[in-house]
């Protein structure tokens, strides 16, 4: 394991697509990070290499690998078969916790990971490193019950969370979504969790703010619109709506600004980009300081991935919420829970038109205060109760 003065920590994150996990895992990381504390993320994300890493941060990248179905996978990048960059994958994750050593193992939303491509080297590590902790982290929902139970049952992930996992933390609130009640968690894996509470963001400061208020011509009396949705890979309806919305005319006040996510179709980027110009609103593929975009907005609408979520919460921007529905429910179910908290507002997916979203926008922009006062009295706790569990496992060694 590390020296006698540092605590090596790996993180597993496959981002088969998306920004979600990369974007959770660097959180974590950057918030871990000590001079005693070394972090190593293991990571398929195309787009790691955007991100700038702080010191004792560094990522290994494994080759990327994308859904085609529920359960069929293909190499993302290099021309190969699945089965052949899944091994590739399973053996520099194996062998990078061997040379790394790490005292804590950290796995993000997959408990086996990447078609059970993470269990080797848990076994590896129950077997040789007995003193390595092994975390699964989860974001607060993860589905709909009736699919996390079936997909965990046909799995084996119980029996697996009691025999290989120390803990289990679940970004979230128990008060907000009970996973151990809705997924059915039995008792030998219920002393095993800790809800640690949502992860707070880096929180632009004011300066901040007005500079990228100023970079994007908004006026003073003017209201800033952000439209993003996450990687984009499923966003092209959301900002189809928006455009179209300001094209007939149904909303057109102050400034707006999309971010489409890198892994929106090039040419879906063009349309809406060209679309875009004629109504003198810009769209960016990617922003990397999303804590300032974000910040400076009067109102954020978004799909409502947790990323995202924790985003608006720690920035307390208001926020409208369209959360997509297949493949997943968790997006529509989290959306369910924080308006009901009174946190955001959200518009099915289903009644997404222009007219809806526009009578949305107008109503929200009349009367934001009940949203910020909610925001404001809303904790994010996850990274002091992380720093919690954190400090237990080095004092006990």
């Amino acid at each position: 394991m590390g020296t006698s003065n540092s605590y090596n920590i790996l993180i597993y994150s496959h981002d088969t697509y998306g920004l979600g996990h990369i974007r959770r895992t660097m959180a974590i990381a950057g918030h871990l990070r000590e001079s005693t504390v070394n972090v190593l993320i293991l990571t398929g994300s195309p787009i790691a290499g955007r991100f700038s890493f702080p010191e004792n941060v560094d990522f290994v990248r494994i080759p990327g690998m994308i859904k085609k179905t529920n359960d069929e996978y293909q190499s993302l990048s290099i021309r190969i078969d699945p089965e052949h960059a899944l091994n590739i994958r399973r053996s520099i994750i194996l062998t990078t916790a061997k040379t790394f050593r790490p005292n804590l193992f950290l796995v993000d939303k997959e408990p086996l990971g990447l078609k059970k491509e993470v269990l080797p080297t848990l076994e590896w590590i129950q077997r040789y490193c007995p003193h390595t902790k092994t975390v699964l982290g989860l974001r607060d929902i993860m589905d709909d019950r009736e699919t996390v139970r079936a997909d965990w049952v046909n799995k084996d992930v119980y029996r697996l969370l009691d025999q290989l996992y120390s803990e289990i933390w679940i970004y979230g609130r128990k008060s907000i979504y009970d996973a151990v009640k809705e997924y059915a968690i039995p008792d030998s894996v219920k002393e095993k969790i800790v809800f640690t509470g949502y992860l707070p963001r880096r929180v632009a400061g004011e300066k901040a703010k007005v500079k990228t208020r100023k970079k994007f011509c908004v006026g003073k009396n003017e209201q800033m619109i952000v439209v993003t949705t996450g990687g984009g890979g499923d966003g092209y309806d959301v900002m189809d709506c928006f455009l179209t919305m300001q094209e007939e005319g149904i909303f057109r006040q102050g400034k707006s600004i999309l971010i489409s996510g890198p892994f929106m179709p090039l040419s879906m980027r063009r349309k809406l980009a060209k679309r875009g110009r004629k109504l003198q609103i810009k769209l960016l593929p990617f922003y990397p300081r999303m804590e300032e975009m974000i910040g400076a907005a009067d109102l954020v609408i978004s799909m409502g991935g947790y990323n995202t979520m924790c985003e608006i919460l720690s920035q307390k921007t208001p926020s409208l919420i369209i959360p997509r529905e297949t493949p997943r429910k968790e997006q529509l179910i989290r959306a369910q829970a924080f308006q009901h908290q009174q946190l955001i507002d959200y518009l099915p997916w289903n009644e997404l038109t222009p007219q809806k979203l526009g009578g949305k926008i107008n109503g929200m922009l009349a009367n934001l205060q009940p949203y910020q006062q909610a925001m404001d009295q809303f904790e994010l706790r996850g990274i002091d109760c992380i720093k919690q569990r954190l400090q237990v496992f080095r004092e006990v060694g």
